[in-house]
Formats: C-alpha cells, structure tokens, sequence
C-alpha cells in the first residue's frame, strides 16, 4: 500500500448521471470510460476502492411517485437500475485492465453474487474494485445511505462524494458568485449551516461513526488523487 496518501481504503458516491455524458439519459461510452480512467488512477497506485453508483441515468424514483406510483414500486425500480450501472462499470473496469466485481444487495445471480462482507474485504485487498448495487436491499433508503453502510461495513477510511463542484460553498456557486468555499468542516459546522452534504440519515450515521465525508469535483483529473493524499484545496472535507 502506498504511503503517500491519507486515504488508503476509500467508497467512491457516484451518481448515476456521470455515466451519461451529455446524453438525456442511459449511457455515454466515453463518459464511462472517463469514470473509470478516474477511480483506475487511484487504484493503480494501490488505493482500495469500493464504489456505490447511483441510477439517475436511467431512474428516479422521485418522477414514479409523481406518476402516483406506490413509493415502494419506485424505489424497487430505482435498485433494479443501480444494478444495471454497476454491471456496466464492470465491464468497462475489466477493458480497461482492472479486475473489478459486483455485489448485490438484492437477489440477482446469476448476474451477481450477493452482498458478503468477507468476501467484498477480501476483493479490496486483492486490488479489485468493489461495486456495491442494489441499495440497502430497502426502500426509503437513498444510495447515499448505502454508500456510507458499506463504507462502514467494510472499513473505509474515508466516503469520496463526486460531484460537479470542489467541494462545500456557503451557498450555490452556480447561482451565487459570491459563495465561498470550505476546505474543512466539522458535522457539528455542517448541520448549523444546514448545508446540504448528504441525506440526513447517510449524514447522521457518518458522525455518529466518526467517517470522513470528502465532497470534490469528479471531473477534474487531477482531484481525486489530491483528495486521497489530504489536499484539502482539491475538496472539502467533513469530519
């Protein structure tokens, strides 16, 4: 393992909408192998990388419940979708010369095993990617919920949240020029300004367990790998 970095065994909280490029919806090839040129990157340099996807590009539940669909149904569907990321993710990590595996946390051999905790430890230390898909296996509960779950249950040091920005601001940088940006917050800071960081149970159960929430941009090439090594301009960092 590579001692240069801070973060040595990390889950990566992708949204859905990463893998569609510029597309509406579905699936971009080169914004997926944009993605896994990304996380490959940190793997190659012996960081053991867990990744939760979301299915924004092919669902939300939100849009089914609005269609007066059974809020149960809608997020079933929204799980069957996460899967689907996920076996495309592995696809694409295996091209690229990466040995990477999928686990469900919903029944779905043969396309993948279910969730198991020793086995999914004993993929990250080998150097596989680790991609968790289902969800919890519950409705009501958001991907970011999953993400920090098996973060914890598989002793991540830290959840990386990709998003199209470099962290936390004051306010929507997109929309307010004058939003400043964080490079550290405390949980306590975090739920005074009510800042938006993750769901409110994905964010309890991160302090609750003292682990580390690091918000960056996705998209620039170099970030991550800064993230990793502490770089607290690359992002920033809850805890």
């Amino acid at each position: 393992m590579s001692k240069e970095f801070r973060f040595n065994r990390v889950l990566i909280k992708l949204s859905g909408e990463a893998l569609k490029g510029g597309r509406e919806f579905g699936y971009d090839a080169d914004a997926v192998r944009e993605v896994v040129d990304r996380i490959k990157a940190a793997a190659d340099q012996g960081v053991e990388v867990a990744v939760v996807v979301g299915a924004g590009n092919i669902w939300r539940g939100v849009n089914g419940r609005a269609g007066n669909m059974d809020r149960v149904n809608a997020d079933y569907m929204g799980m069957l979708a996460t899967v689907m990321n996920a076996l495309c993710l592995r696809d694409f990590f295996n091209a690229a010369g990466i040995s990477a595996v999928v686990q469900s946390s919903i029944p779905m051999e043969p396309l993948a095993p279910r969730f198991n905790r020793q086995q999914a430890v004993e993929a990250l230390e080998a150097g596989k990617i680790v991609i968790f898909a289902g969800g919890t296996g519950s409705p009501f509960f958001t991907t970011d919920t999953t993400a920090v779950l098996r973060a914890l249950e598989t002793d991540c040091d830290a959840v990386l949240k990709a998003t199209k920005v470099d962290g936390i601001y004051t306010a929507d940088p997109f929309k307010d020029p004058s939003a400043t940006r964080f490079a550290t917050l405390s949980f306590d800071e975090a739920l005074s300004r009510q800042l938006a960081v993750m769901d409110s149970t994905a964010f309890s159960m991160c302090r609750d367990n003292d682990l580390p929430i690091i918000v960056f941009n996705f998209s620039d090439p170099e970030g991550m790998i800064r993230i990793l090594q502490g770089d607290c301009s690359a992002g920033t960092i809850v805890s």
